[in-house]
């Protein structure tokens, strides 16, 4: 992989941070509280952009954009800004091929090499089952991680052809249906499955049967150049030791596109985890049959560690009790995140141009805020506004800053950096300008003052005979 100029991103500055909005009228404080949460986490993370997204039934409710998309020009990061969604790219592949099922032109427990007659790879064990496609789905087949080529290293993907001839050289890890073994060799091979039972190319067939009918305009079965460094975002190395990150080149995936080749938007994803919600709720068939959703989203495997369980093409897991079907994305300069709760109709969407970070601490950052509006019943607290009050606050000498939020009919105080908004301080209106703090009992606690200048305008927060100033 050639790595082209260093830039340094430590962004301190406030004026880097650039970001486009929507959002739903309800829980609009929890939103606020999110959006000033990324504006400052963004810069402690040292990120040079991304575009987040909240779902809820068949509406995008929350969506923003911190950062650049790219840094050389100054191109600010968007809902619409395109990422390759790297592995995302798995459940395109999945939902292909559970079309092909569905219109009765292969079965899950089909041997690969009945499919592919030239799919022929020493098995490390005599007595392994065989690898079928219901195997490549849920990563079970015993297949190592990749085909036998160094493309995360010099970014020189292998073609179809190269992938078939490598397979003569290469053996299973184990048999099949005994461990799981992440695979991108084995979801390459389901889209060349699906070529050759529906006769038609990979990236068409992805085009014409999923992303067109789901009018998904900004999805694509490639990395577009053309819109590189602008509507494509750029992306960039993990940090080094000096916060640096260097703009890494775009690629092209060839053979593996369906295990990486896919690049969406936000809100493209968010048409993809809508669909979801629609078809689990009407029922029928909408690219899919509803019965076939369900059978991807419910587990199909599960290790023997009882840690990782798998759908088709799904991962499936829980949080604070709650099943998430999801999958996550990893390419050189770009790391994504789709959690879907089918369940309660929710959906979280993180798209970040770098790596070395972990999209799991933003989609849990929307969750958690998400949440606690929705049991706090922020809807039915709007009476009263405090807007006066709401900024960041700077502590000096020992630095730090803290964010004071609308939060129903109270403040919400949250310390950053802080890798957990869901731990916020709620204070609660006394009289004029003094709040009290509310315990976790709901009882009152020590008091909160705002002080204000000659021209009412607020300029610091006192607490316990300390202060804090008002920053903006």
């Amino acid at each position: 992989m050639m790595l082209k100029k260093l830039f340094c991103l430590l962004f301190f500055a406030h004026t880097f941070i650039a970001h486009a909005q929507t959002a739903s009228t309800e829980n609009e404080d929890a939103f606020k509280l999110l959006d000033e949460w990324f504006k400052a986490q963004t810069e402690f993370d040292n990120l040079p952009g991304i575009s987040v997204g909240i779902i809820k039934d068949q509406e995008l409710i929350w969506s923003s954009a911190y950062g650049k998309a790219d840094i050389a020009k100054n191109v600010p990061a968007q809902p619409n800004t395109i990422y390759s969604i790297c592995s995302i790219s798995k459940l395109f592949t999945a939902v292909g091929i559970m079309q092909l099922r569905d219109a009765g032109k292969l079965r899950l427990d089909d041997e690969v090499s009945s499919i592919l007659p030239w799919f022929s790879i020493k098995q490390s064990a005599s007595d392994s089952g065989p690898i079928t496609i219901r195997t490549l789905l849920t990563h079970s087949s015993g297949l190592p991680r990749e085909s036998d080529f160094p493309y995360w290293t010099d970014a020189n993907f292998p073609t179809k052809e190269q992938v078939k001839q490598k397979l003569k050289e290469q053996q299973t890890l184990y048999p099949a249906s005994t461990y799981f073994q992440y695979s991108n060799l084995g979801i390459s091979l389901l889209g060349y499955i699906i070529e050759e039972v529906s006769g038609i190319p990979y990236e068409k067939y992805i085009e014409d049967n999923i992303i067109k009918p789901l009018r998904m305009s900004d999805t694509r079965t490639y990395f577009p150049q053309e819109l590189w460094h602008g509507r494509m975002a750029t992306g960039y190395s993990d940090a080094s030791r000096k916060g640096e990150r260097r703009m890494l080149d775009r690629f092209d995936t060839k053979g593996i596109t369906p295990a990486a080749g896919l690049t969406s938007t936000v809100e493209d994803l968010a048409r993809f985890a809508s669909w979801q919600f629609r078809l689990l709720k009407n029922g029928g068939s909408e690219i899919l049959k509803s019965s076939t959703l369900r059978e991807m989203h419910n587990v199909q495997y599960m290790d023997p560690n009882w840690r990782t369980s798998w759908g088709l093409g799904f991962s499936v897991s829980q949080v604070d009790g709650k099943t998430y079907v999801s999958h996550g994305g990893y390419c050189p300069g770009y790391q994504t995140l789709i959690m879907i709760n089918p369940k309660d109709k929710l959906a979280f969407v993180v798209m970040i141009n770098a790596i070395g970070v972990d999209p799991n601490k933003y989609f849990e950052a929307m969750r958690a805020v998400y949440n606690k509006a929705c049991d706090d019943k922020l809807n039915e607290k709007k009476e009263k506004k405090f807007e006066e009050y709401c900024g960041t606050y700077g502590f000096k000498p020992w630095g730090g800053e803290m964010i004071v939020s609308p939060w129903g009919d109270k403040l919400a105080i949250l310390y950053m950096p802080n890798d957990n908004p869901k731990n916020i301080t709620l204070l609660k209106h006394v009289e004029k300008d003094t709040f009290k703090r509310v315990r976790d009992d709901g009882e009152n606690g020590e008091e909160i003052t705002f002080e204000r200048d000659k021209n009412g305008k607020i300029t610091k927060l006192w607490r316990n005979s300390n202060y804090r100033l008002k920053l903006k």
